[in-house]
């Protein structure tokens, strides 16, 4: 259980600063960062996969990286629609929900998981959905920079991308209700994005119980529904996609992080179980991104910007030591 929640703050930590060496450059539309960061995934997927001494290539497992990347590109027409604030907000709760409740019901044909003190998880779940919300109404200053990715980046960054296409002409009732959906369904995805592996897990008990021998399954998947969206929109941008150069290696740096991130969650849903880990991770890197925006990026400052920070932090933290000690005996 140790290692489980060793990798649980792992996770946490790398996802809660994979953004930050892209934080100081342009990124344009987001669509060539996140090719370039799923390029970096793909490395570490080899690189494990490799270590573990190649271990069979699972077609489901890949399912799970299509998912995810996905759930990733979807972020792309949300920021424009609804802004990163309430994009990220929407996303992140329905990916929470949909990770424990995989786990806590037994979705899409998954063992339904077990902990100790079935009262304290869901107690503990119910607030870290609530610490979601808080965040909400922290207001950074975003003059230090821009970034328009996802899943753990620096916090409430309110900058969009210019407008273009059938979106322009959206009245703002439609653009809400529009990015209230991508939101919900890229939540979706990527809740969702780890059960084809734990399906295997499941219902295969002579393949491996090792999450570590399936990254590289998962990763080939990312890296390929990456490549697919990023050779439609060379081709819907009439070979014109917006690049720039001096964010390839940062995006790079910033994949390299977010998959060691990845990584760790594997390890601690082996160890800790979906309803465990999910909450912990999806919940604790707003306060590492929180951090780095006000030590580093100075984009948070003001007494109530740093009270609605602390009460956040007390009510994430409060729902990460809950849902941990549901896996303890009294």
């Amino acid at each position: 259980m140790a290692k489980g929640f060793i990798a649980a703050a792992i996770a946490v930590v790398c996802f809660g600063s994979n953004f930050a060496p892209v934080k100081k450059f342009e990124s344009g539309d987001g669509v060539f960062f996140q090719w370039i960061l799923c390029s970096a995934i793909w490395v570490c997927g080899f690189i494990v996969n490799f270590i573990r001494g190649f271990p069979p290539f699972e077609p489901l497992a890949l399912l799970g990286g299509v998912f995810w990347c996905s759930g990733n590109m979807l972020t792309v027409p949300i920021i424009k629609l609804i802004g990163l604030s309430l994009g990220l907000l929407l996303w992140g709760m329905a990916n929470l929900c949909m990770g424990w409740l995989s786990g806590t019901l037994g979705l899409f044909g998954l063992k339904r998981e077990t902990v100790k003190n079935p009262t304290l998880n869901y107690v503990g779940f119910v607030i870290a959905v609530c610490s979601t919300f808080i965040y909400f109404f922290v207001k950074p200053n975003t003059d230090g920079g821009s970034n328009v990715e996802e899943n753990g980046g620096l916090i409430n960054q309110t900058e969009t991308v210019e407008e273009e296409g059938f979106l322009a002409r959206m009245s703002p009732l439609q653009k809400r209700v529009l990015g209230f959906v991508l939101s919900v369904v890229a939540g979706i995805f990527y809740g969702v994005n780890f059960d084809p592996v734990q399906y295997i897990m499941d219902h295969h008990p002579e393949k491996s119980q090792n999450g570590l021998d399936y990254v590289f399954s998962h990763f080939c998947g990312i890296y390929l529904a990456s490549t697919f969206y990023f050779i439609v929109y060379c081709i819907l941008k009439g070979n014109k996609p917006i690049i720039f150069n001096d964010t390839a290696f940062p995006a790079f740096v910033s994949g390299l992080l977010w998959a060691v991130a990845d990584i760790s969650w594997f390890v601690a849903n082996s160890n800790l179980e979906l309803v465990v880990a999910f909450p912990i991770i999806t919940t604790g890197p707003g306060v590492v991104a929180a951090l780095w925006g006000i030590f580093v990026f100075d984009e948070i400052k003001g007494f109530k910007n740093y009270a609605v920070l602390i009460t956040a932090f007390i009510v994430t933290i409060t729902a990460v030591i809950m849902i941990a000690l549901s896996q303890v005996d009294f």
